[in-house]
């Protein structure tokens, strides 16, 4: 049975609703989910707590959510490249919680593997720790962080079939796979539809976790910070 809804839009509209959690794949702009994260922003929906590594850009990623003011928090390791997300939330207008990044990768797996709190050394003795309760283990202190279960989670694939199996590209796997299990309702976007099955060798994501699938409708990946070395002459 296949999982390839016609577009990100009805897939999206289906599911979305205000007040819900939202958690995103990609780091900076690579491996992000451009055409759901639009599809998303199209629906209008308000009071969103969005779970991400970062924020993306002034006018990219989820960036395009803070400027149509659809965010009331954010759960990010890292927003310093965006303008907007810095002024609204010193203006009092988002909610931020930040999370150290191996912190956040781990609470979403806990929660897409049914672990509904575990215990790290990461922030303790810092404001990180603030409000947690604190144990020691051998001697050493520890902190407890809940799993991150999302109402939504949205990734991007390089290959998928249609049941739902998904490969990433290179660093593009980022974060997707966490998010991909983390989600109550787990949509998909990616490049390539296999007519086939991928080989289970090759899958990243198995399509159990996968609710929706949709083609990516924008194949332009943007560069966040372009360096290049002199050009050296022959």
């Amino acid at each position: 049975m296949s999982k390839l809804v016609d577009s990100a839009a009805k897939a999206v509209a289906a599911v979305a609703r205000d007040g819900m959690t939202v958690a995103v794949g990609g780091f900076g702009l690579s491996g992000i989910p451009t055409t759901l994260i639009k599809a998303l922003r199209d629906t209008g929906v308000k009071d969103l707590t969005i779970v991400s590594n970062n924020m993306g850009v002034d006018g990219k990623g989820l960036g395009l959510l803070l400027e149509n003011q659809q965010v009331s928090k954010v759960l990010a390791s890292y927003v310093g490249e965006n303008k907007l997300f810095a002024k609204q939330y010193l203006n009092g207008e988002l909610d931020v919680e930040f999370v150290p990044q191996g912190t956040l990768a781990e609470r979403l797996r806990a929660g897409g593997a049914g672990i509904p709190a575990f215990y790290t050394p990461t922030g303790a003795g810092t404001p990180i720790a603030d409000g947690k309760p604190e144990m020691r283990f051998n001697g050493l202190r520890t902190i407890l962080e809940l799993g991150i279960v999302a109402d939504l989670a949205l990734v991007r694939a390089h290959r998928a079939d249609l049941e739902g199996n998904l490969r990433y590209r290179l660093t593009a796997r980022n974060f997707n796979p966490l998010v991909a299990t983390a989600g109550r309702v787990t949509i998909a976007e990616t490049e390539l539809v296999e007519d086939g099955f991928i080989a289970p060798d090759d899958i990243h994501t198995p399509g159990i976790y996968v609710h929706h699938l949709v083609r990516t409708e924008s194949t332009e990946k943007d560069i966040e910070q372009r360096t290049v070395r002199a050009r050296v002459d022959a």
